[in-house]
């Protein structure tokens, strides 16, 4: 049975938990790319990675869906040190994900990984929807 995931940070193609390589490298089903989408929520930087806050405000993230088996949700629960039922940053969640372009506004329901709000601590907001394109900005200006 396969399941929806919408990855926003560390998960997408080229990143540093990118979900291909994560199942290569424990011998797992690949992940299927279905699309670009966005869902409601507001990013913000730890440094390294980015942590997603869902809102209802208009706001949306970027990224992408993919289709997995079962196994890989378990990995994807470990990179995100997800532990069910224990104060965890990252929470898994069901989302209702917008399918792009805009025009066809085709709705998935997936899995993702936003962060409890409670734990963001002192990470920064993010003004923009797309982790990697800040994450490149970022760089390209000289942070970190």
């Amino acid at each position: 049975m396969s399941i929806y995931v919408f990855v926003y940070g560390t998960l997408r193609a080229g990143e540093i938990n990118d979900l291909a390589r994560a199942a290569a490298g424990r011998g797992l089903p690949a992940a299927s790319h279905v699309g670009p989408a966005s869902v409601p929520g507001m990013l913000v930087d730890f440094g390294d990675w980015p942590g997603l806050i869902p809102v209802a405000d208009g706001r949306r993230v970027r990224g992408d869906v993919f289709r997995v088996e079962p196994a890989l949700i378990a990995l994807m629960d470990e990179i995100e040190e997800y532990r069910p039922g224990q104060p965890c940053l990252f929470v898994r969640r069901e989302v209702q994900a917008r399918m792009e372009p805009p025009g066809q506004a085709a709705l998935l329901s997936c899995q993702y990984y936003p962060i409890d709000p409670a734990q963001r601590a002192e990470a920064i907001d993010i003004a923009g929807d797309d982790w990697i394109a800040y994450r490149l900005a970022r760089i390209m200006s000289g942070g970190r």
